[in-house]
């Protein structure tokens, strides 16, 4: 008879879990190409604000603006993302993907596509539908820390 807490039943555990397998699945498909889901988010939400500010694209991909710097110090190195000062404030810095930062993120959509699918496979197509929206609706309704 167990009286303890039923970790493995736990909604924390789970998520936990389902995060390591999301990661492990995005590695194995990334690995070539040497980027983390933290890179490609980065990467994605700069091509859809391409001069945006460091301190902004933080909070647009859910992620410290401390941690960010150093992400995006890698991305620099790789020759994908380019950070100049802003003419305005020359402290705030702004980013842009280069255009060999376009062709590699190019590279990634298809891999990162089958990441989300394999990532979902186990679940028939309407509960992945269900899953996804339930998931949202769970992240929705946590303020960001």
């Amino acid at each position: 008879m167990n009286h303890g807490f039923d970790f493995a039943a736990a909604p924390g555990h789970l998520i936990r879990r389902a995060h390591q397998i999301s990661v492990a699945l995005f590695n194995e498909h990334l690995a070539a190409v040497g980027v983390t889901p933290v890179q490609f988010a980065i990467l994605n939400a700069l091509l859809d604000s391409p001069g945006v500010d460091q301190i902004t694209l933080a909070k647009r991909v859910a992620f410290d603006p401390a941690t960010s710097g150093s992400v995006i110090g890698r991305l620099e190195s790789k020759g994908w993302v380019e950070r100049f000062a802003d003419e305005v404030d020359r402290r705030r810095k702004l980013l842009v993907l280069t255009p060999l930062g376009l062709q590699a993120l190019a590279g990634m959509k298809s891999a990162v596509a089958d990441v989300q699918a394999e990532i979902l496979s186990p679940l028939e197509p309407q509960e992945q539908a269900q899953f996804m929206h339930l998931l949202s609706r769970l992240v929705a309704g946590h303020p960001v820390p």
